[in-house]
């Protein structure tokens, strides 16, 4: 029995890295999947924008140039080239509080699909499910008419396989942690841009940073895969009323996670200051060692809105050969009417044929109070 709960175990956290295989030393990649279709059809960038309920994601710094608001909920069949009844949600919020800030919140949740368990001999056993679970709160605070800075806190759960109790075997357990995330962001001035309106952003963020999660009765922890990512969007009307508008971002990103000689991750904060300088790594083709700039995952995007009522997006992302190889365009529009708006991204995969994230969608709708 234990085998095959073992093996389930492995299924699923293949399943859920494969799309995301620079973390694949790490526990709950789930954490790193985009909430936010209008980000994600411009290429994965959002840590400079953050402008709505989804900067508990991208950068919570971005919540305090923010007021009103907002519930918005993301859903996704995940990885539909497994066919394998995988889907993603993601319900998050903000609230503003006069003279105080702007709160945000979140749930979000990765469905594994059901399993079946065995016994040693191969008899049916039943059936369990399995899931990913985060919930967490974030704040912005504005220092000054041009910056900010915020935090959030999340509690991680991970329920991947079940066991029978048995004293004779490991036990696999559901695991469970909590990470934090800190954060800046810059908004300059407006200026002038081509005799139009125009304004630069910059944003950092430090997500998931906490204790590893274990998941049997022994003493390993897995890391969290805690990210770093740091980004600038150029914001400009393209005409003198703000009818048409442009906005241009790029993220890069990190994660922040290092084995040691004997093969075991470090602890969260050694990684922190370890993990940028080069590492080897086995490949199929043997081990290589990557440079930083091989690390670093990249992305670019941009956003056209038509009288902030509709807009179309793309973008590209990129990720070195040997260290994830995600490399893909992504599509999106948005529709905004009165208090309700609704948008749509699409990743068409580049290199790699049948890549588990070929012909992913996400359909994202806020409500704005």
């Amino acid at each position: 029995m234990i085998k095959k709960v073992l093996s389930t175990f492995a299924l699923l956290l293949v399943l859920t890295s494969l799309s995301y295989a620079q973390v694949g030393i790490t526990s709950v990649p789930f954490l790193q999947i985009e909430p936010d279709s209008r980000a994600a059809g411009m290429g994965n960038t959002g840590v400079a924008i953050a402008d709505n309920a989804s900067a508990v994601f991208w950068n919570p710094a971005g919540l305090a140039f923010q007021t009103g608001n907002q519930i918005n909920f993301t859903h996704s069949e995940w990885l539909p080239q497994f066919n394998a009844d995988l889907f993603y949600d993601y319900l998050g919020g903000k609230y503003h509080v006069k003279n105080i800030g702007t709160f945000g919140g979140h749930i979000t949740y990765l469905n594994l699909g059901e399993q079946q368990r065995v016994d040693r001999d191969g008899l049916n056993q039943g059936r369990f499910n399995s899931y990913e679970l985060a919930i967490g709160l974030a704040y912005g605070l504005q220092l000054n008419k041009n910056w900010s800075v915020g935090t959030g806190l999340r509690f991680i759960y991970s329920s991947l396989a079940d066991s029978y109790a048995n004293p004779n075997l490991p036990q696999i357990n559901p695991g469970s942690s909590f990470g934090v995330d800190l954060s800046a962001m810059y908004k300059s001035n407006n200026f002038k841009f081509i005799g139009n309106d125009a304004n630069v952003n910059a944003g950092l963020n430090i997500s998931n940073i906490g204790p590893g999660i274990n998941y049997t009765d022994n003493a390993q922890k897995d890391p969290l895969p805690t990210m770093f990512r740091i980004g600038w969007a150029f914001n400009t009307n393209l005409d003198k009323d703000g009818i048409h508008k442009l906005t241009i971002a790029n993220d890069i990103s990190k994660v922040m996670a290092r084995l040691d000689s004997d093969g075991e991750p470090k602890g969260v904060i050694s990684s922190l200051f370890s993990s940028w300088g080069s590492f080897s790594r086995n490949t199929g083709a043997g081990e290589v060692t990557l440079s930083l700039p091989q690390q670093l995952m990249y992305a670019v995007g941009t956003e056209y809105w038509y009288n902030d009522l509709f807009a179309v997006r793309g973008g590209y992302y990129y990720e070195d050969p040997n260290n994830g190889d995600r490399q893909y365009m992504t599509l999106g529009a948005g529709i905004r009417y009165k208090f309700i708006g609704v948008d749509f991204s699409y990743i068409n995969t580049l290199g790699a044929e049948n890549h588990p994230l070929a012909n992913t969608t996400r359909f994202g709708l806020l409500l704005n109070f």
